[in-house]
């Protein structure tokens, strides 16, 4: 979005998981200088302690409106996070596990692309990640620039040449550099929640894939992660 005659400051809608990635992407949107509209989708995950860290992250970074939207992709299963399947436990493998949820970010982008377009919003802002990540083949760097050139094609913005830019500051981007961006923004990790499965007690389990990738990412980093775990991996 262009200047405007009364100084408002040019929106951004970040896609808000609660995630410890997603925090960061929406707090690298902050410091470019853009108001904040963040975007939780409340889709039916069993994680559903995370819909509160966004909440509580929304609120942090001053956003200016911040909509959890309901969909349940838990009436298609499918997905370890979405339906009655184990959590897989036993390490990070390299094919796509369980855990991915059919389309989710095909799906939850396009939720994203017309919150942007009817906020007259020039920029979206999402977590992914290429490098530390479980392998899920809608967070690659080919699937960003498909869908952004979609979304140049099939919006009335991009048609008359005000086309959205979708922002993946993170894509390449290792989890120790993601946890370092973190600290050196100021960011209190303790209110992001990455784990699939957590506890009875409400804490991360540390044997999920995106507990493993968290807890790998702080120690690389050499820095204390703001959550606490029930298991640590061996």
């Amino acid at each position: 979005m262009g200047s405007n005659t009364d100084n408002r400051r040019d929106v951004a809608v970040v896609l808000l998981s609660g995630g410890l990635d997603s925090m960061v992407s929406a707090a690298l949107a902050r410091e470019r200088g853009f108001a904040l509209h963040a975007l939780t989708i409340d889709y039916g995950q069993r994680h559903r302690i995370e819909i509160d860290a966004a909440r509580n992250i929304a609120a942090m970074l001053d956003c200016e409106r911040h909509v959890v939207l309901p969909l349940d992709l838990a009436v298609f299963g499918g997905s370890a996070l979405t339906d009655d399947i184990d959590v897989p436990t036993g390490g990070v493998g390299t094919d796509i596990p369980v855990t991915y949820v059919p389309a989710r970010n095909i799906v939850f982008l396009s939720l994203t692309l017309a919150c942007a377009e009817a906020a007259d919003a020039r920029d979206i802002f999402i977590g992914v990640n290429a490098l530390d990540y479980s392998g899920y083949p809608d967070c690659r760097p080919e699937f960003i620039a498909a869908f952004e050139e979609m979304a140049r094609l099939g919006t009335k913005a991009g048609v008359e040449g005000r086309a959205i830019t979708i922002n993946a500051p993170l894509q390449h981007m290792s989890k120790a550099e993601i946890a370092a961006e973190a600290h050196r923004l100021g960011l209190d990790t303790g209110l992001s929640w990455s784990c699939y499965a957590p506890t009875a007690s409400g804490r991360a389990c540390g044997l999920c894939d995106s507990c493993r990738l968290r807890q790998k990412g702080f120690a690389e980093a050499g820095l204390e992660d703001g959550i606490s775990y029930e298991r640590h991996p061996d």
